[in-house]
Order: structure tokens, then sequence, then C-alpha cells
């Protein structure tokens, strides 16, 4: 799990991205689509077309991390917005991750067996 420090801010990127896109595409997004330092210490998420996988872009002052999520049944909750960035907090990361719905948490399903 990727270690966020108090202070740090979580940034989802609304719409879905092109997932073929590395850390350096993403980060070059990051500083000119949303006007952001993709250096600065933030998360910043993105989405698939599908909804089911989610990739993180942060640097943590030593160097770029990639963290990409695929879940095996449904899809992540994205919000909907016309800036194209929504903050969230760190907490509601969390349950995004889980799969849960970060805007009313409730578990969701949990695969039982491996494939």
């Amino acid at each position: 799990m990727i270690p966020i420090a108090s202070g740090v801010r979580v940034w989802i990127a609304t719409g879905h991205t092109d997932m073929r896109r590395g850390m350096n595409s993403l980060a070059l997004l990051v500083q000119e689509a949303f006007k952001r330092d993709p250096h600065g210490g933030d998360l910043y998420v993105f989405r698939g077309k599908s909804g089911k996988l989610i990739k993180i872009l942060w640097h943590d002052g030593l160097g770029m991390s990639l963290y990409a999520k695929r879940l095996e049944r449904g899809r992540f909750l994205w919000p909907s917005s016309a800036d194209g960035v929504v903050t969230i907090t760190p907490a509601q990361l969390g349950y995004l991750l889980e799969g849960i719905d970060w805007r009313m948490p409730q578990q969701t399903w949990r695969p039982q067996a491996a494939g």
C-alpha cells in the first residue's frame, strides 16, 4: 500500500484515461492538463474506459511510482465533473481501492476462490 503522509492530497482525473499511458505521459498529463506539479508528493488517480482498471501516480521525493489495480468484478465508482479533476481524502482513496463506494462506504463483492 502507498504510505500516505498527512497533508498529501489525492486528485482524481474525471472521465477516462488511456491505460496504455506510463508514468512519464501521465506526469505530463498532470502538468499540462491539470496545471499541477506531478513531483509535489500528491497522488493522481486515473481510470480506464471500462472502469475496471485504475492507475495511481505518485512522487515520494526520491522517485516516481505507478500503482495499478484491476477489479475482477464490478467497476470503480468515478465522479463526473466539468473541470477534469476532483480531490478526495486519503480515507476515501482507501475505500476506492477496496472496491467500496467511497461516497457511501459499504462492502462490495469479494471473490471466494482464484480462477
